[in-house]
Formats: C-alpha cells, structure tokens, sequence
C-alpha cells in the first residue's frame, strides 16, 4: 500500500483554483485509463483524489511491481498534457457533477455547514459559478505549472518494501 499526498497552498487561494486543480486531476486520471488498464488486469489497484490541499494518489497491490504503476504515474504527472476536446469533456463533466452536488439538500446542507464552520473555504456554488462562467485551456497550463512548482509532499508505505 503506497500513499501519497501532494499537497500546495495554491488550491484554497480562489474558487477558480479549486476548479482547476479538479479539472487536471479529471484529466490525469483521464489520461492515466489506458497506459494503467495492464496494472488493474494484473490485480493493481490505483486511485487519484483531489483532495482539499492536493492531489493523493493511493497505490496497492502485489509490492514487485507496485514501483512501476506509481512511477507511471508520476510519469504522467510531470509530463501532464492534454487536448482540447478532453479539456471541454472534462469540463462538462464536472458541471454535472457540481450541479448534482447542489441539488441534492443532505449535500448541499453539509457544504454550507462547512463554509460556516471552517476560514477560507469555498462554497459548492463559488464553484459552480466559476466553471459555468468559462475556463481557459491557459489558465489550466499556467495552474499545473505552478502546481507542480509548489508542491510538499507527505507519504506512507506499507508492506514488503525494503527502505
């Protein structure tokens, strides 16, 4: 079992933030689902969540070859890229997902729990609004960029690894 979390103090600075780091963590695990389909048929499993403060990618599986799935993708992290059409499916994507957020109450009440509860947080519909007013296929190269450039990382390793 491998965790890791990335973490940058770039996500929580504005709504628009938020959402890009959504759409390019979309995109990578977008990116991620043919080169990765050989580690899940052979019993790997991977997952990458957009966390508040980052990007966690969680790895497990058999340890021998467990390396070469996450050096995968910490491949495709560092060489990020994508095109235009997967950038508007990505988009679209997630507007559905943000608008099936605010219809439902139970989620909706939780959001605004949280916005009360906790400094500097941005509310479901900051977000929504943010993404239906349009973003840039620049603005995500210039937010992964600068993602990347400030990153801290905190991991764990569990099992049969030697140090």
């Amino acid at each position: 079992y491998v965790r890791f979390h990335l973490i940058s103090p770039l996500i929580q600075q504005s709504a628009e933030n938020i959402v890009l780091f959504d759409t390019f963590v979309n995109i990578l695990s977008h990116n991620l689902g043919e080169p990765a389909y050989e580690a899940d048929v052979a019993q790997l499993e991977y997952k990458l969540v957009a966390g508040e403060y980052g990007l966690i990618i969680r790895v497990k599986g058999f340890n021998h070859k467990l390396p070469l799935l996450f050096q995968l993708i910490i491949d495709y992290l560092s060489d990020f890229s994508f095109t235009p059409a997967v950038f508007e499916m990505i988009t679209e994507q997630l507007k559905k997902t943000y608008y099936n957020i605010l219809i439902k109450p139970e989620t909706l009440a939780k959001d605004v729990r949280l916005l009360i509860l906790e400094h500097g947080r941005w509310s479901m519909i900051d977000k929504y609004q943010t993404l239906m007013k349009g973003l840039s296929i620049e603005a995500l190269s210039a937010f992964v960029r600068a993602f990347k450039s400030q990153l801290f990382v905190e991991g764990l390793v569990q099992g049969n690894f030697t140090s």
